[in-house]
């Protein structure tokens, strides 16, 4: 069953942040992930929320936490941390 990363990003500092993104899509790869999500553009419908988005497939829950828990991932998490706030969460799909 495919399960998916979904970061909801509001980025605080753009030049550090584009550091941090411009190497997860290949840790991703690694594992089996695909963006299918990437900030792209958006229309808030309902509440309220951040300008970036992120939606991240893989093929299945251990591959999704193999990714996050990965020494890759974990020398890149600080920039991300540092340039943004954000919400992360892994989700088994149907």
């Amino acid at each position: 069953m495919s399960a998916y990363v979904l970061a909801r990003i509001e980025v605080t500092d753009a030049e550090a942040y584009a550091n941090y993104a411009s190497q997860t899509v290949a840790i991703a790869e690694k594992f089996g992930g695909e963006f299918l999500v990437k900030a792209g553009a958006m229309t808030q419908m309902e509440g309220t929320g951040p300008e970036r988005h992120v939606v991240i497939r893989f093929p299945d829950r251990a591959a999704a936490e193999r990714f996050y828990a990965s020494e890759e991932y974990a020398e890149i998490l600080p920039i991300a941390m540092a340039a943004s706030k954000r919400d992360l969460v892994i989700v088994e799909g149907v």
